[in-house]
């Protein structure tokens, strides 16, 4: 650890990173990844598989992500650390124990698109089952908490049991408590891709969601949904927010202010993330609905930020765009992005023709 402080003071180098760079994995960067499935990993002993990190643009030193691959019949060694971490399984099936001091423990199985999150300092172990290499990406926000303290064995090795997070409960793993506002409190899904959602009529083009709130976490998860041939309307809000594409193929915009738009190609196994405060928008091109999940380092039930109005109207202070206001650019395009494809385009209910 001594070496790690010495190579960050008086630096442009924080603690994060020097330890990152000690890791010897890769580091992607940049404004997205194409796919996280072909995504080259390295041996990755502190964890037992291969890994790489994730550092995109959109994310800043708020939280990053990675994604480790475990062989089949194999397992990770066993971690715990103060930081929170959501993790979500892109292929393969498993099992993982989670375990503490005071006696809690539990064992529970998971497949591909699973979702669930580690309780914080609990120690925790996955397991690989079946013939294909477990895959997952995790989002955690160790950038915040190692560049706080700036101690590894404060971090990795303290033994603190948070029992307010986490109990011998037996259904902690199984227990589910709908809330207002498409939001469910719950430590574990079954299946991301095919979980039933909530009309969300606000973002426009007749989406869905659903919002989790995960293991008492400030982190937190959501699916959305929108049909074919449509697009959502523009938001922004603050960093991190890492968007797994689930289905179809598409592409989105990212810009600020009255800069210049970004465009970003996306498909299944795509991994985007809209930097702090600038718009995006996301268009469905592809010919079935468009489902991404997004693991944000904010969430509902504990606030740390400021809460973004991401469902009003910006002329009202708020953070999102109406159809009737954006730049009429936006809408030609995409229909021209449909006719290339074949698809129908599906706006006229919102007042945009396919002209």
């Amino acid at each position: 650890m001594a070496d790690l402080l010495s190579q960050i003071a008086f630096s442009e180098k924080s603690f994060y990173e020097a330890w990152q760079a000690s890791g010897k994995i890769p580091v992607y960067r940049g404004y997205f990844l194409e796919d996280l499935f072909t995504l080259k990993l390295e041996e990755w002993p502190r964890k037992g598989g291969k890994g790489a990190f994730i550092n995109l643009e959109g994310a800043g030193r708020s939280s990053d992500a990675y994604v480790l691959e475990i062989e089949p019949g194999r397992e990770t060694l066993p971690q715990r650390h103060l930081y929170e971490e959501v993790i979500l399984i892109l292929q393969g099936r498993g099992a993982t124990k989670v375990w503490n001091n005071q006696g809690a423990s539990h064992l529970f199985e998971w497949q591909e698109w699973s979702l669930f999150s580690p309780p914080l300092n609990t120690y925790h172990q996955h397991f690989a089952h079946g013939d294909v290499p477990v895959r997952y990406i995790a989002l955690t926000n160790a950038p915040q908490i190692l560049n706080q303290f700036r101690n590894l064995d404060f971090v990795f090795n303290n033994p603190f049991d948070f029992t307010d997070r986490y109990s011998a409960d037996s259904d902690y793993f199984n227990s589910l408590r709908e809330r207002p506002g498409r939001i469910r409190e719950t430590n574990f899904v079954t299946d991301v891709l095919n979980y039933r959602l909530q009309v969300w009529k606000e973002r426009g083009a007749d989406s869905s969601n659903i919002r989790f709130e995960m293991a008492e976490n400030t982190l937190s998860p959501h699916i959305s949904e929108f049909p074919v041939g449509t697009y959502k309307k523009a938001h922004r809000h603050g960093p991190g927010a890492h968007v797994i594409i689930l289905s179809s193929e598409g592409y989105s915009l990212f810009w600020l202010g009255g800069e210049e738009k970004r465009r970003i190609d996306w498909r299944k196994g795509s991994l985007l993330v809209p930097p702090e405060r600038w718009f995006h928008q996301h268009f469905n091109t592809g010919r079935e609905p468009a489902r991404y999940i997004a693991l944000k380092p904010w969430g509902l039930k504990y606030l740390v930020d400021e809460r973004f109005k991401t469902d009003e109207d910006v002329k009202s202070g708020g953070d999102q765009i109406e159809y009737a206001d954006q730049d009429p650019e936006i809408h030609r395009l995409f229909a021209e992005e449909c006719r290339k494809r074949g698809v129908k385009v599906g706006m006229s209910a919102f007042g945009l023709t396919a002209s």
